[in-house]
């Protein structure tokens, strides 16, 4: 078998099953070696009932006093067990599983593991899973791998097909030079994915780790590296001198510039005069003020005669920039002449807006990806400003050179990351950074608590909507089905029990990714139109709502998320007159996560926040922190792997200097992977 070949190919996996991991992105049995654990399970000591704790997962052993079957009342199955150890009872609760009524007779003896949850004054287990004694001690000292998963996909399917791919594949020869498979003390490709998904222990997971994570890097820096090259050479054909108009409107506006948007207006000016192509990024935390600045470089492009384009990660963004733009056009008698291009817009809009773009009567397009689709032809483009998510990789850049001449590309990043490794991530593009905030802005109150504060949280939530404000809800997960026997919280449920819990006239709607677009949309208009008071999400809202009105951000599972990712869903909030708040609900009370959490009550500073993130993240959590932001790894993390982020840069660093076309022999496997195309993606993905 092949990496390429597809997971048809696997004995047992039909056409149905291959539907169900497309949902996962998983088409090819690459796609699925790629498709790494969340996390590792292990069985935890034996529990007494009598001592267990809500929402905690545990381990009983007990015999089955009783089984009852019973109906709710639109037809479906429950099964009811009482379970006795010689600590005292609990119950444990099965739906639609009328089957395992026959295997937990009455007298039966098992190990039973799940999440206790509390109703009312009593603890009960739902769902568990059932062990007998061979069994247990089978899996007491093993870790398991547990995956992100689907409705209709098991953790037991996943992980039985990842395992006959590994007996399976013909893995490639090995690329990375001897030397450094040496020096760095890296493992072969075969180790790192046998350890990677079934280790005998952490230590094992974290060296195959170790070699993925340097893979993912050294070659995301070297496609830095090239790159930057490339765009050095790429003389300036479309010189913008200093112009009247976005001068006055800087004087016209109704605040003031901070000292650090001055700055990166002035170094952005300075590239755009120069005799080369500006390749710029803006590093600047959420709400210091970037868009204007993106305004006032797109003002010096139009009034010299040229065609600007801002691109969006999302229609909604996309929306709300085109909103911006009109309205600063009309306020201050700029000389835009903005256009909309988006996905959803039906095919008339869309050849109406092409002829715009086409005939240069659009001078400022505004959209998603659809701005550099091949239909899109422009007059002149001279500057593209994308915003959040977007990378211009080279094919990107050549596609838009075959337009016309290479434009200038200006990228906006909300993403707080300290400079020692943003030098290296966006070794490409010269940087400034916006590092002070506006000072009208109101500072957002934070506070990190427990779960046992829940209801405590739910009625501030209540309390601020009374006031007719709004608020968002965090959940990591979107549903039950992602994983199995999960502590976290996903959308789905939590949104019912929210609704339980509220009062009726309270409007509560959730929102995930996993929506069509349309549907996205139609949610999120709902929510900017105030037609929804509580919204249930996932951090699909980090990029792309801007609603002034809410006034509280509420994040479950909080250390399941990097600093850097909680900072930027709480620039969601604070957008607006009034005061906001941030509510950080940790399931686990440990020294280590609060400690962690607590930097979030004591600063606003997304740079600081990052540098602490950076001090206290080290190689002792393998998986289960989400971080956030443009740089979207598949394994690797900048801030836990900050050490082989740097190592990764001298590396190529060192074969730049000494072999820069990869004509030596000990070099030729990696030229082979640069000339397989294989990793044409870091062109095209968030990273």
């Amino acid at each position: 078998m092949q990496l390429t070949d597809s997971v048809q190919t696997l004995k047992g996996v039909g056409e149905k099953t291959a539907k169900l991991f497309s949902k996962l992105n998983i088409v090819t049995l690459r796609d699925l070696l790629h498709h790494f654990p969340r996390e590792y399970d292990s069985l935890e000591s034996v529990s007494e009932i009598a001592s267990l704790v809500p929402d905690r997962r545990a381990v009983i052993a007990g015999h089955v006093s009783a089984a009852k079957p019973a109906r709710t009342r639109n037809g479906k199955s429950i099964l009811t067990l009482s379970l006795r150890d010689g600590s005292g009872q609990i119950q444990a609760l099965y739906f639609n599983q009328p089957y395992l009524l026959q295997k937990f007779r009455p007298g039966a003896f098992y190990y039973f593991r799940g999440v206790v949850h509390q109703r009312g004054k009593q603890l009960l287990l739902e769902q568990p899973s059932a062990y007998t004694q061979e069994e247990y001690r089978e899996l007491s000292d093993a870790l398991w791998p547990v995956y992100g998963l689907t409705k209709g996909l098991t953790n037991r399917m996943l992980s039985s097909c990842i395992l006959k791919t590994l007996e399976q594949i013909t893995f490639p020869d090995e690329y990375l030079p001897a030397y450094i498979l040496q020096r760095e003390e890296l493992c072969s490709l075969p180790e790192a994915f046998h350890g990677i998904h079934f280790p005998h222990n952490f230590e094992e997971a974290e060296r195959a780790r170790k070699r993925l994570v340097f893979d993912e890097l050294f070659f995301f820096v070297y496609m830095i590296r090239k790159q930057k090259g490339y765009a050095a050479q790429l003389p300036n054909l479309y010189p913008m001198p200093k112009g009247k108009i976005s001068g006055q409107l800087l004087k016209s506006l109704p605040y003031d510039l901070t000292k650090p948007q001055l700055r990166t207006l002035q170094e952005i000016f300075i590239d755009l005069e120069s005799p080369y192509v500006m390749n710029r990024m803006i590093q600047g935390d959420v709400g210091s003020g970037k868009t204007v600045v993106a305004l006032l470089a797109l003002c010096k492009c139009v009034e010299n005669g040229y065609q600007g384009a801002l691109m969006a990660p999302t229609e909604v963004l996309a929306q709300q920039h085109m909103a911006y733009f009109s309205d600063m056009t009309a306020e201050h008698d700029l000389p835009f002449h903005p256009v909309l291009l988006v996905g959803s817009m039906s095919a008339a809009q869309k050849k109406e807006a092409y002829r715009q773009i086409k005939t240069g009567e659009a001078n400022l397009v505004i959209g998603t990806h659809a701005v550099i689709q091949e239909k899109v032809v422009f007059r002149n483009l001279a500057l593209v400003i994308t915003d959040e998510q977007h990378r211009f990789g080279v094919r990107q850049w050549e596609s838009l050179g075959q337009k016309g001449a290479y434009p200038h590309v200006l990228v906006m990043s909300a993403t707080p990351i300290p400079r020692s490794l943003a030098i290296i991530l966006y070794g490409d593009m010269n940087l400034s950074v916006i590092d002070e905030l506006p000072g009208n802005r109101l500072l957002r109150q934070n506070c990190v608590v427990t779960t046992s504060k829940r209801a405590a949280s739910w009625r501030f939530l209540e309390k601020e909507v009374r006031k007719g404000h709004q608020a968002y809800v965090i959940c990591p997960m979107v549903d039950s089905g992602e994983r199995e026997d999960s502590l976290l919280e996903n959308v789905v449920d939590y949104s019912a029990m929210l609704k339980e819990a509220m009062p009726g006239d309270i409007r509560i709607e959730y929102l995930h990714g996993k929506m069509r677009p349309a549907q996205k949309k139609q949610i999120m208009d709902a929510f900017h139109a105030h037609k929804i008071d509580i919204l249930v999400s996932t951090t699909v809202i980090e990029v792309g709502i801007d609603v002034p009105n809410a006034t509280v951000m509420m994040v479950e599972n909080a250390e399941r998320f990097g600093l850097a990712a909680l900072h930027q869903l709480r620039g969601r909030v604070g957008r607006g007159p009034d005061q906001s708040y941030c509510i950080f609900v940790a399931s686990r009370d440990d020294e280590k996560t609060m400690k962690r959490l607590d930097i979030l009550n004591h600063s606003n500073d997304g740079f600081f926040i990052a540098s602490e993130d950076l001090k206290l993240r080290g190689p002792g959590d393998l998986f289960g922190v989400q971080q956030s932001g443009d740089l979207d790894f598949e394994l690797a993390d900048i801030y836990q792997d900050a050490g082989i982020l740097k190592r990764c840069s001298e590396l190529v660093e060192e074969i730049m200097a000494s072999d820069p076309d990869l004509k030596r022999e000990e070099h030729q496997g990696l030229q082979s992977v640069f000339q397989s195309g294989i990793l044409n993606r870091l062109d095209f993905r968030t990273i």
